[in-house]
């Protein structure tokens, strides 16, 4: 069977070289061609049409696994930037969690101000134990310094609440940073390795 040149030409325009042994594949197939157009015998040029054959497929195949390995490391970007935006946003929360805290640990003081504050008050009072007002007063300071306890502990829950979670984020991220590192280093080795596979010549 005759292969016109046009048809090898194309063949050879299909296949990117990329380093992967296209470019040597090519140059066999071509030296099969001349030897299978300069054959002697049927036996010599159906051989030289199989070898030519099986070069075509090698080729073919690489350029699949080309595209198909493109078509993953396009669908990994896309993915990856879907990452980095959430993170984007986590981190923009974060900062806003964190604002919200320490407002929080600014009212959680002026509590504590007040309630020193108070208990001095309550301790000027209670050397006056004999008036009556002075009892109901101190009665009355006593629930609010109480709900005012709640209140700080509240705070003071919340507060420990958010530090963790931005511990865990903040960890979170430190790990997706080492996944992208780790993911880009084996896609390197796995190329590598893949490229001297191809590129070893064959017994």
């Amino acid at each position: 069977m005759f292969f016109p040149p046009d048809e090898v030409i194309r063949k050879r325009l299909l296949i990117d070289g990329d380093g992967a042994g296209d470019d040597r594949r090519i140059n066999l197939l071509v030296k099969s061609f001349i030897k299978w157009c300069n054959s002697g015998s049927q036996e010599e040029g159906y051989s030289q049409y199989q070898r030519m054959l099986s070069t075509l497929s090698q080729c073919e195949f690489s350029m699949g696994k080309t595209l198909l390995v493109y078509d993953m490391n396009l669908r990994e970007m896309e993915n990856y930037e879907k990452i980095y935006k959430e993170i984007e946003c986590s981190i923009a929360g974060a900062h806003e969690k964190i604002a919200e805290c320490k407002k929080q640990i600014l009212q959680a003081k002026r509590i504590r101000k007040n309630r020193q504050e108070y208990d001095a008050l309550a301790k000027v009072i209670q050397r006056h134990p004999d008036r009556h007002e002075t009892l109901k007063e101190l009665e009355a300071l006593g629930k609010e310094l109480e709900h005012l306890s709640h209140i700080k502990e509240s705070v003071e829950d919340k507060l420990e609440l958010r530090r963790k979670q931005f511990h865990v984020l903040l960890s979170t991220i430190h790990e997706l940073q080492q996944t992208l590192e780790n993911d880009e280093k084996l896609s390197e080795v796995e190329e590598a390795q893949e490229t001297s596979m191809e590129t070893d010549p064959k017994p």
